[in-house]
């Protein structure tokens, strides 16, 4: 789907010198996603990645919620999916909020998350993939599925464990409590735990520092390496890969550019895409067909 034949109805975006700024806009129902919102977020994050005038992508709430989880408005049908039409039974149905977090996962842009309120169910797991997660300490986050009758969805079964640790994962999976970020502060979920009206600052400051100081192949390929290094058996195989990277990038412009501004005391101008300037093995991991 591309972003411009979808008029933007529930999330707003902005581009200023370099930060994208992706805004989930239903305050009137504290942002809870909705296969609309879903259909925007993939347009916009396929845009994003499209667009080298964006170097660092920052996701935030409208109004006092970041995302209040799915829209339960239909009411216990809501999780229903051929109640909703769907077609094509077990086999064929796709989770909505997974298929937000791969988009994300799959960005080659560095993406934070400026929770500055509640964020619960898919609120919260829609941010794993995130590199980045900033809280406003009074933010209600909850992995709520056992007390909704259903099960942790958008791929957060992978991402959380390796996030958080399998033990703090697991409790928070089969308890479905609602938690404070300021109390779970040490969780390794949260970069940065902040007062509320300090959240979007302190993200788009990170954002900010990223656009100005990096180069775009640099980061890109810097995240690939490290979420695709998780998957990894050994320090061998990272050691394999790290050097194929380090080989194309010491060749690069941009590599070029870095060394001399350092040297000559100036700031750099990196120019390469990491649309169209990845090296030939990149993507260098298998994708499973869907």
């Amino acid at each position: 789907m591309e972003n411009e034949k979808l008029e933007l109805k529930q999330t707003n975006y902005a581009v200023d010198n370099g930060v994208a700024t992706i805004t989930l806009s239903r305050p009137e129902r504290l942002n809870a996603f909705t296969p609309r919102m879903m259909d925007e977020l993939l347009g916009l994050f396929e845009q994003v990645d499209r667009d080298d005038s964006v170097r660092a992508v920052v996701v935030t709430g409208e109004g006092r919620a970041f995302c209040a989880g799915a829209d339960l408005s239909t009411g216990g049908s809501t999780f229903d999916s051929e109640a909703h039409g769907e077609t094509g039974g077990l086999d064929a149905h796709r989770d909505g909020g997974g298929r937000v977090t791969l988009a994300i996962h799959r960005c080659r842009k560095p993406v934070i998350a400026a929770i500055n309120g509640p964020a619960v169910g898919v609120g919260i797991t829609m941010t794993l993939p995130m590199d980045i997660r900033v809280a406003a300490e009074d933010a209600k986050i909850g992995f709520v599925f056992a007390r909704r009758g259903i099960v942790p969805e958008a791929c957060s079964s992978w991402f959380l464990p390796r996030i958080v640790g399998i033990a703090k994962a697991s409790e928070w999976a089969v308890t479905g409590r609602v938690f404070r970020a300021g109390d779970e502060a040490d969780s390794g979920l949260f970069n940065y735990v902040l007062p509320t009206d300090q959240v979007l600052a302190k993200a788009t400051e990170i954002a900010r520092e990223i656009a100005d100081n990096t180069s775009a192949v640099s980061v890109a390929l810097a995240r690939a390496l490290m979420w695709h290094g998780l998957g990894q058996a050994s320090p061998q195989e990272a050691h394999l890969i790290d050097s194929k990277c380090i080989w194309w990038a010491g060749r690069g412009a941009d590599c070029r550019e870095g060394v001399e501004a350092f040297l000559a005391k100036r700031p750099a101008e990196f120019r390469m895409s990491a649309w169209s300037d990845l090296p030939d093995f990149y993507p260098w991991w298998e994708e499973p067909e869907v």
